[in-house]
Parts: structure tokens; C-alpha cells; sequence
């Protein structure tokens, strides 16, 4: 046991602040717990949709929700190596354990990507927030991608500014994650809200005020929101740490990175066996549980025990539809949709105490955080089908 090891969590989204408090609460006092984050708050993901539109902050003082015994240093980390890392500021910190949970954010696109906007990220919410502000009456406002992104910044925006036209392009049908009976309530609520839905509609390039369709076809626009998939930074492998083709960092079924098992990794940015971790998408509600599951990775480490496998259960889906409509769909835990759909502001009331929830979630008293197990494993070395 290393009763004064130093753990270093680098990033503090809904992962990152998890581990961080988690190990605090369970490790021995003289372990030495340090968070770097390049920005001195949490930024709920989970509300950018609505920061962007107007309709709320998305942010919350990180000294708010880390344990006062974890050290902060707002930096980024430019390196990491075998025992220590180097900050942007060009410090140095030496470490026995990092926990990997640099998050995710805007993803590559189409050509002509540096006509839209996104949100997501703080930065590129704020930014199009402002184009949204400054934007006049009846102006086009395309939104692109049809996933749970697009769909709730589109439903957003429609409602906050009812007097602008809001498309939404997809190249397949929107919300296919849902059940058939919650995908249409979601068009239906999107048509209520006035956005024009287009599935089928699949972009091939971005211009300046006009959207190029891959039939050819040009839409006018005059602000574009690129709602597509995510990517993750490249530290991982700029570090020469092991990666996938996404630059997730690779672990084994505890956490682990694959060759460095004092890095543990967690969050949006790694990527664990399929066999645990196929059904787990991108969301704060797998975010957590890899949290709490990396950091009991990290106290075993420390305590010199075997860490426990990856094993985590999804519950719902949830999808506001601006401020008095939502969709949440109970999923089973492999993430598949179940028959019971809550709607309307039933929805949008459930959808609100998550998103409440989860900051409570992460918080000092993680260590009593507890989630569902997962679905059933294939065994080590069994092919995984698709």
C-alpha cells in the first residue's frame, strides 16, 4: 500500500470530477489528490443546448463541486510521460497515478466547417450564442445532425426565438436511439415548435450562408450548427500512449491503459474492451459510473488489491425539448429501448431533476455513489458481434 501516492486527474467534466472526489473520499489522508483543468469551473455539457439558445448558464464554480481536499491547477497539460506530466504553463508534475479524462468536443465534419458553429463546447456555445443574439427576424437557422445533439439544440433555439426559421437536417431519421413511439413524439414536438425536419437530408459541404446537400441541392442559411459527432484531443497520442483509431485511450476491462496501468482512463476520451463497454455512448450518464469505476481502479492500485472490471448499466435516455417538453425513454441496460416512454412536461420535469441530479452526483460525497451493473459479458477472447 502507498498511503502517499499523488493521483493526478487531468480534466474535470462529469468523469474527471468523479474520479477526483471519489479517491479523495477513499483514499488514505496522506494520498495527494490533483485535478488540472484548463478552466476554474464544471461545465454541464448537458446544458449547452440551452446556454447557446439563451435559456440558461451551463456552468458551476469547480471549488463547488471537488472536495476541499483536492488541489486544483487551472492549466492544460501539453505531455504526459512515464511518471510525470508538463503543463501549457511548462510546470512539471510528477505523479504515481493519472486518471485520463480529457472529455470530448467538436468533431471533424464536411468541407466548409469554419462557417458553422456548435455548442459543444463552453467557448463555441458562447460564440454561438452571440451569432444567435445578433441574428434578425426571420433568419434561417440550420442545425445538422439529427442525434440528441441536434435535436435538443434545434428544439431550443425554435422555442427562444420563435420569430427565426429553424431547420433540421439528418441524414437518417432523428433520434433512431428511441423507441418508434418516442422518436415520434420527438418530430412531433419539433413540429409543434415549428423546426422543419429533414431526414434524408445528408450535407456534403458548408458555405457561407448556404448549406450544399449531397443531391446537389443548395439551402439558403444564415446560421449554421454543426451538431454531428464528437472527437476526442489528441494527447493520448501525442504522448505515446496507446490508442484506437479515435484517439480514445485503449484500456483493458479495468481502466487501465493497455501497457501503463498507473494511467487509468475514463470517460469520453477512452476506449475499453467492447466485450463491457459496447453499449456505453457518449452521455454524462455513462461519464459517471466510468468516473467512480477508474477511481476504484486507482484505490485498488493503491491499496495494492485487484481492481474490479468494468461494469455499467444505462437507464434512460433523455431529450429536452426547450423548456416545457422532453422525451425520456427507459431504456434496458445494454442501452436498447424498453416500451415506457414519458412525454410532454412530464418529460421535460424528469429531464430537469437529472440534469440536476448529476451535479449532485459528482460531488464530494461521490464515494457513496452507486449504479446499475451491465449487461451480460462475453467471455475474454470471445468474438463480439455486431
Amino acid at each position: 500500500m502507498n498511503s502517499t501516492a499523488h493521483v493526478v486527474i487531468v480534466g474535470a467534466g462529469y468523469a474527471g470530477v468523479t474520479a477526483a472526489n471519489r479517491i479523495r473520499a477513499g483514499a488514505h489522508p496522506d494520498v495527494t489528490v490533483t485535478v488540472v483543468n484548463p478552466v476554474p469551473h464544471f461545465v454541464e455539457r448537458i446544458r449547452l443546448h440551452q446556454y447557446a439558445a439563451g435559456s440558461g448558464t451551463a456552468t458551476v464554480p469547480l471549488t463547488d463541486v471537488l472536495h476541499p481536499d483536492v488541489r486544483l491547477l487551472v492549466d492544460a497539460v501539453d505531455r504526459i510521460g512515464d511518471r510525470s506530466l508538463t503543463l501549457v504553463g511548462g510546470t512539471v508534475l510528477d505523479f504515481d497515478h493519472l486518471v485520463y479524462a480529457v472529455g470530448s468536443g467538436p468533431g471533424g465534419g464536411v468541407p466548409g466547417m469554419e462557417h458553422a458553429h456548435t455548442a459543444a463546447s463552453l467557448d463555441d456555445a458562447e460564440r454561438l450564442r452571440g451569432r444567435l443574439d445578433a441574428t434578425s427576424p426571420g433568419a434561417v437557422v440550420t442545425v445538422i445532425g439529427g442525434g440528441l445533439t441536434g435535436v435538443e439544440s434545434a428544439a431550443e433555439i425554435a422555442e427562444q426565438r420563435p420569430d427565426l426559421r429553424v431547420r433540421l437536417l439528418s441524414s437518417g431519421r432523428v433520434a433512431t436511439g428511441l423507441s418508434e413511439s418516442g422518436r415520434k413524439s420527438v418530430v412531433r414536438t419539433l413540429g409543434r415548435l415549428g423546426v422543419e425536419v429533414d431526414e434524408g437530408a445528408t450535407v456534403a459541404a458548408i458555405e457561407r450562408g448556404a448549406v450544399v446537400l449531397a443531391n446537389g441541392t443548395t439551402a439558403p442559411t444564415d446560421v449554421t450548427v454543426w451538431a454531428g459527432p464528437f472527437a476526442v484531443p489528441d494527447l493520448a497520442r501525442r504522448s505515446g500512449l496507446p490508442v484506437d483509431d479515435l484517439g480514445r485511450l485503449r484500456t483493458d476491462d479495468t481502466l487501465a491503459a493497455l501497457g501503463h496501468p498507473n494511467v487509468v482512463g475514463v470517460g469520453d476520451s477512452v476506449a475499453p474492451p467492447e466485450r463491457v463497454a459496447r453499449h456505453l455512448r457518449m452521455s454524462c450518464q455513462a461519464a459517471i459510473p466510468l468516473g467512480a469505476t477508474g477511481a476504484d481502479t486507482v484505490l485498488a492500485q493503491i491499496a495494492g488489491a485487484e481492481p474490479e472490471p468494468l461494469s455499467i448499466g444505462m437507464v434512460l435516455q433523455c431529450i429536452s425539448l426547450g423548456r416545457h417538453a422532453g422525451v425520456v425513454q427507459v431504456v434496458r441496460t445494454d442501452d436498447s429501448p424498453r416500451w415506457l416512454v414519458l412525454r410532454g412536461r412530464i418529460g421535460a420535469f424528469v429531464k430537469e431533476r437529472v440534469c440536476r441530479s448529476t451535479v449532485r452526483w459528482i460531488g464530494p460525497r461521490t464515494g457513496t455513489y452507486r449504479w446499475l451493473s451491465g449487461p451480460a459479458v462475453a467471455p475474454e477472447g470471445a468474438e463480439v458481434s455486431a
